[in-house]
């Protein structure tokens, strides 16, 4: 039953992760303003990581004996510079502790390698986070 529990969990990462890809090329598609440019080379240079990442879990989860979704979850719509950036912040902020979770499942299974994994996906996605507040304090203070 844990099994089970764990491919949903990381079904649910996945669609996540398809999410993360869609919002990122949808962004740096309608970008606009001042700092498009930066804007949209910082939003397509986030897809190869979220790629890797939806590739790991498809793979896990099939490893595992499950099949991988292929719905995303809903994309958040922004118009604004300020509005997408606060988007993805929230979406990393989320998707830290859904894979904070997900690792100590995996470990309790006794999985170690997708533990693993899973803390370099989690140290990834805070260095997204991160550099998403250090635009939003650069560019857009309250």
């Amino acid at each position: 039953m844990e099994k089970e529990k764990l491919i949903q969990g990381l079904n649910e990462d996945l669609a996540h992760e398809y999410q993360a890809i869609i919002q990122y090329i949808t962004y740096a598609a309608t970008v606009a303003g001042i700092h498009r440019q930066e804007l949209k080379e910082f939003f397509l240079a986030e897809v190869q990581d979220e790629l890797r990442h939806a590739q790991l879990l498809a793979d896990k989860i099939t490893a595992l004996g499950g099949k991988p979704t292929t719905q995303p979850a809903p994309v958040p719509e922004a118009e604004e510079p300020k509005a997408m950036l606060q988007a993805i912040l929230e979406a990393e902020g989320q998707t830290i502790a859904r894979y904070v979770a997900r690792m100590k499942e995996a470990e309790a299974l006794g999985d170690y390698g997708l533990a693993n994994d899973l803390q370099e996906i989690i140290s990834e996605e805070t260095r997204h986070k991160e550099e998403t507040e250090k635009l939003l304090r650069g560019h857009w203070k309250e």
